[in-house]
């Protein structure tokens, strides 16, 4: 198989994937091409796939559908209850060969269960896991955790399972998951760098390391063209509104254009985008042209509003179109037997965002040359502190509202369990 654009070690989880039946959890920093290597996936497996995700933003960037929707499952624990299957949705599950899972971290162990016992349940294969479906997982547990529900759910959770990872799925039990981390870090280059934000990622950071990240954080930050990452939407919408006041004249608005059924409104960008020249913008997926003139998470500053937003990007200007986010629905065509997917809605809007500042959890998968990080009175998730840090292309471009403290590097003791059991990518030099 000839794979040009992939990396040694991203072909190599391609060969695993396409020859053999394993099931595989692909991890990795960030910044190690995990995203590429999904899409790469879905436009050459040989595999009939099936991709989706535990939420709506996240199955429509991957070109999928959601976890609940593509199953038909309820929202909340599932436990043993029993699974509604109509015949169109069991020829659908039987027709899939693989099924590929992003934001793996984000899916609980009860959900990861109630994946298999669908699988099983319409393909009627009771006794062989995930009904025989390969299962193709990716993911950094180091950087998403599941959400915890209410008290009970917690209290379930605590009750049945180890944790609430999906790696501490009972169907691990009986199935065994094959580990590979992609190691070779794009988006960093700075060898210090990429050393500090390993210790950040794994809970390691020295007084030392913690002294160097807060000397460069401490500079005082630029007033232009930097974004703010923060822990809370409350922040965000403050800052971001204080700069779009700062700016003479009115806001102008573009709403988006809906077509179709979206769900639960998962939208891909703002409904209603209010813009004004000078607002300094992000966008929110890369250039479709060939030129790669931007991609998801480029900051720039809005020139000219008309009939298309004219935004400029280091001293360039670019004309952008409105761009549209397709959601997709899988059915399965009993005239040809085969899997289909079918867009059912499609989503219309300017890919941009106000971006004086956006939260950290949005920020999931951007790629910035500088940004100010701000943790509030303290960070509050796993692994929040590492995905701030990791959407930094370099050291110079950090700059922090306060120093570092220990509580603000929180590692899950599961996850570093479960990631004790990495495995080297077979002929890769880790």
């Amino acid at each position: 198989m000839d794979l040009p654009e992939l990396s040694p070690e991203q072909q190599a989880v391609v060969a695993a994937i396409e020859n053999t039946r394993d099931h595989i959890f692909v991890t990795g920093r960030a910044g190690t091409g995990k995203s590429t290597l999904l899409e790469y996936l879905s436009w050459h497996s040989s595999h009939t796939l099936a991709i989706c995700a535990p939420t709506g933003v996240a199955a429509l960037n991957v070109g999928g559908q959601t976890i609940h929707s593509l199953f038909r499952l309820p929202i909340g624990v599932i436990a043993d209850h029993d699974i509604d299957q109509p015949p169109e949705l069991r020829k659908l599950l039987s027709a899939i060969d693989t099924l590929v899972i992003d934001e793996v971290s984000m899916v609980n162990a009860d959900l990861m269960d109630a994946i298999d016992r669908s699988l099983r349940q319409a393909r009627q294969r009771p006794h062989e896991a995930f009904g025989g479906v390969q299962i193709i997982l990716f993911g950094d547990p180091y950087q998403l955790a599941p959400v915890p529900g209410e008290n009970d759910e917690r209290a379930y959770f605590a009750d049945h399972y180890r944790s609430m990872w999906f790696f501490d799925a009972k169907v691990w039990d009986e199935a065994d998951l094959r580990i590979f981390e992609l190691t070779t870090i794009h988006r960093q280059h700075e060898l210090e760098f990429k050393q500090l934000l390993t210790a950040v990622r794994h809970g390691q950071v020295t007084a030392e390391m913690a002294g160097r990240l807060n000397e460069v954080g401490a500079r005082p930050a630029p007033t232009d063209g930097v974004i703010t990452l923060a822990t809370t939407n409350a922040t965000v919408n403050r800052i971001n509104a204080q700069g779009l006041g700062r700016l003479p004249g009115r806001a102008l608005s573009a709403v988006a254009d809906v077509t179709g059924d979206f769900g639960n409104r998962a939208y891909p960008a703002d409904e209603k985008l209010e813009l004004k020249v000078g607002a300094q913008v992000m966008f929110l997926r890369n250039d479709t042209g060939g030129d790669r003139r931007w991609v998801n998470g480029t900051i720039g500053e809005v020139v000219k509003i008309a009939d298309t937003v004219t935004v400029e990007v280091d001293g360039e200007r670019h004309e952008v179109q409105p761009a549209v986010w397709e959601r997709y629905k899988y059915s399965y065509s009993p005239v040809t037997k085969t899997l289909r997917k079918d867009v059912v809605a499609e989503f219309t809007q300017f890919p941009l965002r106000l971006a004086w500042a956006v939260t950290i959890h949005k920020s999931q998968g951007k790629t910035y040359d500088r940004a100010i990080i701000d943790l509030g009175p303290r960070s509050f998730a796993p692994g929040q502190t590492y995905v701030a840090l990791s959407r930094i292309t370099e050291l110079e471009g950090l700059y922090l509202t306060r120093p570092l403290r220990p509580s603000d590097i929180i590692v899950d003791p599961a996850v570093q369990r479960f990631m004790s059991t990495v495995q080297a990518i077979p002929g890769i030099q880790a």
